[in-house]
């Protein structure tokens, strides 16, 4: 949002209602006059309206839809102040039963007067741009997904008998090949393992640019705590980054387990008081990659592993205790975000594994120059962290990382200083 300064009064009130190709337009005065009746304004023609009909007195109020940003990048600088609702908040609150675009107007119009419009955060195109690339992998990742379906059901059609490893993998492909098909399967299956080869390719595309990204302004301050933590990787740190944004915008650990919906939903009335499941009540991209993480961290860690199994022990079904699992962990999340500290249940030595891990997902050009060696130090400075540490042993293989000299020369605004 833009604020409002406190010397430029609000002479009039603006209400935006989007539309796909075009927006209706009305605004009021302090005393909800009107005094911009209503209308439609085409799409191609708003950003010349916008230009001849804003006034630096005007506050604006817009619905949350898929070009709303563009909406709001038109016109946020024209205004003294300008806000993006909830439409979902929005219509909660005015318990509308019928709708029109002139009552859709002045309903945003009397929550803007009275200052309760439910505002939605504005992202910055960095943060924009991220979510969308996210949003194309997630889309990607179910035509994959709709494919390898298709495929299996094949398998379950004629009682295939499937080989042993990966069913799609390259070593795999002749399996396919020898089976006795009639034309018509055969070709369906060609294509479909087209389709896959196709697909998975552009995945791990995007694969790489995220892991690019992983090192580069503005994500690499945060990456680097977040990647100390089991299971986040590198998709699904970048994932977590993406929706939250900007850790600062979450005054405490709650506020951040709600915007992902992972909090616990109460019936609590009279003399009934009812626990429910989580309330789901947020964005469903960062409540699915700290799902993800949890059950790779349960998989992984000691310490989150007797978690697990410590709330199953009291009852909890597994989809529970791991929804649980994973709302601790963004708890953790917040932490080490907010307060720039280690994670607190490693060693130097597993945050320096977890770094090898990261820069393995790295090309040389996102490595900006250093070693994956040097990388892995760099990280560990970074966090205040194995100042000492060049080398170790992780699963049975000795590791080699650089010396703390060696990595400031080549970063000297790491040193403390003198």
């Amino acid at each position: 949002m833009k604020s409002n300064p406190e010397s430029i009064p609000i002479e009039r009130y603006i209400a935006i209602d989007i539309h796909k190709h075009y927006v209706v337009v009305g605004g009021m005065n302090p005393h909800k006059e009107w005094v911009l009746r209503t209308r439609k304004v085409r799409m191609s023609r708003f950003p010349k309206w916008v230009q001849k009909n804003l006034l630096p007195t005007d506050a604006v109020v817009i619905e949350s839809t898929s070009n709303a940003w563009e909406i709001y990048d038109q016109l946020v600088h024209l205004v003294a102040k300008a806000v993006v609702a909830n439409p979902l908040k929005v219509g909660q609150i005015s318990g509308a039963k019928v709708k029109t675009d002139r009552l859709d107007v002045e309903r945003l119009l009397t929550l803007l007067i009275a200052d309760i419009v439910p505002e939605v955060w504005v992202p910055p195109h960095h943060v924009r741009d991220l979510r969308s690339l996210i949003s194309h992998r997630w889309r990607l990742h179910k035509q994959i997904s709709m494919t390898k379906n298709r495929l299996q059901s094949f398998i379950h059609r004629f009682n295939l008998i499937p080989p042993k490893g990966k069913l799609f993998s390259e070593e795999n492909l002749s399996w396919w090949q020898e089976q006795d098909f009639s034309p018509i399967v055969r070709i369906q299956i060609k294509q479909d393992l087209l389709i896959l080869e196709h697909l998975s390719a552009h995945k791990d595309a995007i694969h790489q640019e995220l892991a690019c990204l992983s090192n580069r302004k503005p994500w690499a301050k945060d990456m680097v705590f977040l990647m100390q933590i089991p299971g986040l990787g590198v998709v699904l740190s970048m994932t977590v980054l993406s929706a939250i944004g900007d850790i600062s915008r979450f005054e405490c650990a709650k506020n951040l387990v709600g915007y992902a919906g992972l909090g616990a939903g109460v019936h609590d009335s009279g003399k009934k008081h009812q626990d429910k499941g989580i309330t789901k009540a947020g964005r469903k991209e960062l409540r699915w990659a700290m799902v993800e993480a949890a059950w790779n961290a349960v998989g992984s860690s000691p310490y989150w592993k007797a978690t697990y199994e410590d709330l199953k022990k009291r009852g909890k079904h597994s989809n529970q205790a791991i929804v649980a699992v994973a709302r601790k962990m963004l708890v953790a999340v917040w932490h080490v975000l907010s307060h720039r500290e280690p994670y607190r249940h490693f060693d130097d030595e597993t945050i320096a594994y977890k770094m090898i891990s990261w820069s393995q997902r790295m090309d040389e050009v996102a490595l900006r120059g250093m070693t994956r060696q040097q990388f892995v130090k760099y990280g560990l400075l970074r966090l205040g962290a194995g100042h000492d540490l060049t080398r170790f042993v992780r699963n049975g293989t000795p590791r080699r990382i650089a010396s703390s000299d060696e990595v400031l020369a080549l970063k000297p605004d790491l040193r403390p200083p003198i």
